[in-house]
């Protein structure tokens, strides 16, 4: 049976709602820990993974509902499980802006390391990068999602940078390494949001294609082949 345009809606409208959220908490998590701000990074973890839960449980009733009542077929059949997918994501999401809200608590009273302006650049790019995963989802965009399989890149790239400085902290200062390892996960943290963005990239190329891409494994040339 084909999916009323009207029901797909709902669960694009209720997928970018979601969206939203855990968007938010990315920018809250990094904003509460740049600027040293105990009351945003309490947010993220006592009001938005809250609301982030029930968006979760909300979207996947919503998901299974259609599936055993619709029973959508082909192209609608892999949007539907798209977002079930997505929705997981999206938990996930929220869970590592978590992790980096509380590592930020705990680095609130403690001196920063020179790097610091780094670490909001890595995540401004994620942050991008989760944006576009969105946009190229509801626009049914597949030049957009492919782009992002090679933005990843970039993501690879600062997490190699500034492990390697915090590596050499440790070394110089090894009074710095409980500080230093509240980097690192703040760092890894964002490097798995960026990679759930390309998974989701990875999934709208799917949707729209049926044809299963998984992101290459450092060789540009592998990106160029589906391009």
């Amino acid at each position: 049976m084909e999916i009323t345009v009207e029901k797909l809606n709902q669960i694009k409208e209720k997928a970018v709602k979601y969206a939203t959220l855990v968007e938010s908490m990315i920018d809250d998590s990094i904003e509460g820990f740049s600027a040293k701000n105990l009351e945003i990074l309490r947010r993220v973890i006592k009001e938005k993974e809250p609301l982030a839960n029930i968006f979760e449980v909300e979207l996947d009733d919503m998901c299974i509902r259609y599936l055993a009542l619709l029973r959508p077929e082909a192209k609608d059949l892999r949007r539907i499980v798209m977002v079930a997918k997505m929705s997981n994501d999206f938990e996930r999401i929220g869970d590592h802006a978590v992790n980096i809200a509380k590592s930020g608590i705990y680095l609130i009273d403690k001196p920063f390391f020179k790097l610091l302006k780094d670490i909001p650049k890595m995540a401004e790019l994620v942050r991008i990068m989760v944006s576009e995963a969105i946009d190229a989802f509801v626009r049914e965009d597949v030049a957009l999602a492919k782009r992002i399989l090679i933005e990843d890149d970039q993501i690879d790239e600062f997490r190699d940078v500034l492990m390697n400085e915090i590596m050499q902290i440790m070394k110089a200062s090894p009074e710095s390494i409980e500080r230093a390892m509240h980097l690192m996960n703040i760092i890894r943290n964002l490097e798995r949001i960026g990679d759930l963005a390309t998974n989701m990239s990875e999934d709208v190329i799917y949707i729209i294609e049926g044809k299963v891409v998984k992101h290459h494994t450092g060789d540009d040339e592998d990106i160029l082949r589906i391009l």
